[in-house]
């Protein structure tokens, strides 16, 4: 009877981020090691394996429908290891590990900026990482260990904590701009005045401004017309100071510079309020140690 030979899980790791990735070079830049190396420890699994696990082309990579079975059966064991062993963490003196944190550009770094801080400062032993990006990750697939979102975008299936208050939008203008036009009354009057618009990578069109009627508390949407768009909102903050147009921003993004007098609120009866942020996370995670640590501070 041949023998069996026992498969190194690193090797299965390197297997399931190519996988994961799509990309032999996404791949390597996450883990840190050339392409070449992947390639052979791939194909060295794949030999051993006696089954054909990637198929390559110049532009991308794909799983083979024995690669997939494999993906599907070894993502959640490897999951669970890594927790199993994270959970030893207990025993140590001193907290430490790896999270991975994916959300937006406001939630790291303005509105969640001092906890993360924070965290780190109390945590010196824990290696955090915060990918900040417009868009919605799906946090399982992309091995993330959490997400920041706002409460009305979190996924039913997911655990979630609060931790931020609400957020309040505020159009802003540059207080010499807002002094040359004439104010605006109602969202209504915007559409005749210069727009600092901002895209996001999961719309087809720019992002539509939310207010709330003061009256009737009704919401109301308008798309902002204006000469500049951008995709982050620090870029959205440079247009405001060089006098390009009014803007639509969270407002403690602006806070500092209302502050001071250098820029002006517009309809402010009329500001849009959001539940605020929550860090959420798969079942799996909550038992972590490392990761309890990070959920307390981010909720105090």
């Amino acid at each position: 009877m041949e023998r069996r030979m026992p498969q190194n899980l690193n090797d299965l790791r390197v297997f399931l981020r190519i996988a994961d990735t799509g990309s032999f070079t996404a791949a390597a830049a996450q883990l840190g090691v050339s392409q070449s190396a992947l390639s052979y420890t791939v194909r060295q699994l794949e030999e051993r394996l006696k089954i054909k696990l990637l198929e390559r082309t110049t532009r991308s990579v794909s799983t083979t429908v024995a690669g997939e079975a494999l993906r599907q059966q070894i993502a959640p064991l490897l999951a669970e290891l890594d927790a199993k062993i994270e959970n030893l963490n207990q025993f140590r003196d001193t907290l430490g590990g790896s999270l991975k944190v994916t959300g937006n550009e406001h939630a790291f770094a303005v509105a969640l900026w001092d906890k993360f801080a924070e965290f780190m400062r109390r945590y010196p032993d824990i290696a955090l990482e915060l990918d900040s990006s417009n868009r919605f990750a799906d946090i399982v697939a992309e091995r993330f260990d959490a997400g920041i979102r706002l409460g009305q975008f979190v996924e039913k299936d997911m655990i979630a904590l609060r931790v931020s208050p609400d957020m309040q939008m505020a159009v802003v203008a540059r207080a010499d701009f807002a002094a040359g036009i004439t104010a605006p009354q109602t969202p209504a009057d915007l559409a005749a005045l210069p727009c600092i618009a901002l895209r996001l990578p999961s719309l087809a069109n720019t992002l539509a401004w939310e207010f709330a009627d003061p009256q009737s508390g009704k919401p109301l949407k308008i798309q902002p017309n204006g000469q500049f768009v951008c995709n982050r909102n620090a870029l959205v903050k440079q247009a405001v100071n060089a006098g390009l147009g009014l803007a639509w921003l969270p407002r403690d993004m602006a806070a500092a510079e209302l502050a001071r007098g250098e820029w002006t609120e517009l309809l402010p009866d009329w500001a849009m309020r959001y539940e605020g942020y929550y860090l959420y996370y798969p079942s799996r995670r909550a038992d972590s140690a490392v990761f309890r640590a990070l959920a307390e501070v981010l909720g105090e």
